[in-house]
């Protein structure tokens, strides 16, 4: 049986696997299905229609899954899908998607969203990333694998940014930031590499080199962006670690950071 304290409230309509653990307090909503090894915090709130895979770590007042920000919601049944192992701190919100949108709002595996962090409507989380405390993104913000954004950062609604990158501090991204780039400001700027990001993970020094001669390429040659495209992609041919870093270019909405 799962271990519900008596203080919670849990609808008869959630789907909670055996071992499940709900501290005091805790509302888990209809719809809702929590998968093994999970466990919900005291005065956490997961509302439907919400799916969390195995072994998550929801901290209390952490509220998931609630209706978006969206003055046009109009209690459409939109979702949100949480993958395994993630941890959620105390206060961080994620809401569920709307129809004007993906419908849902997707958060991948192993990622750690610190204190007071808001995943808004629509968003798109890869695996292993990282969000400081008091990171905030807007609606429609995709976020590639191990990207780290560092406290009081915040993305712009539709932003993207890429696998591997690092944002710092108090940064404002307003503009798409590709893959691998370091990027801080108001509002963001490419500062470099995230090179010490990419060690720690096990990338290659010829990796490495491959990418920041792509990076000069695109930031430091001064050639405009269709002309550095095509020298990236052929670059691409030859390293497979810039195949990201070409197509995150060519499915860029909101321009690239410059």
């Amino acid at each position: 049986m799962a271990k519900i304290d008596p203080r919670a409230v849990v609808s008869p309509q959630a789907e909670l696997a055996d071992d499940v653990e709900v501290g005091p307090f805790a509302v888990i909503g209809a719809d809702v299905t929590i998968g093994a090894g999970t466990v919900i915090g005291p005065h956490a709130v997961v509302n439907g229609p919400a799916s969390l895979g195995r072994d998550n770590r929801v901290f209390q007042f952490a509220s998931l899954g609630d209706a978006p920000q969206d003055k046009k919601y109009r209690g459409e049944p939109t979702r949100l899908e949480v993958g395994d192992r993630n941890t959620f701190r105390e206060y961080c919100t994620v809401n569920r998607g709307t129809v004007t949108g993906h419908g849902v709002t997707r958060v991948g595996s192993d990622n750690l969203l610190l204190a007071y962090t808001h995943v808004g409507h629509d968003c798109v989380l890869g695996d292993h990333i990282v969000l400081s405390n008091l990171v905030m993104l807007g609606g429609h913000v995709e976020l590639g694998d191990w990207v780290i954004m560092s406290g009081y950062a915040g993305a712009h609604q539709f932003c993207k940014i890429g696998a591997h990158a690092f944002i710092g501090n108090n940064t404002a991204v307003t503009r798409d930031v590709p893959p691998y780039v370091l990027a801080t400001g108001h509002p963001a700027e490419p500062r470099a590499v995230n090179s010490e990001g990419l060690k720690r993970r096990g990338f290659s020094e010829e990796q490495i080199r491959a990418i920041r001669n792509a990076y000069r390429v695109l930031y430091r040659s001064d050639l405009k962006l269709e002309e550095a495209v095509p020298r990236l992609a052929q670059m691409a041919q030859e390293h497979d670690v810039l195949r990201i870093f070409v197509d995150f270019i060519g499915r860029s909405t909101r321009s690239l950071v410059r």
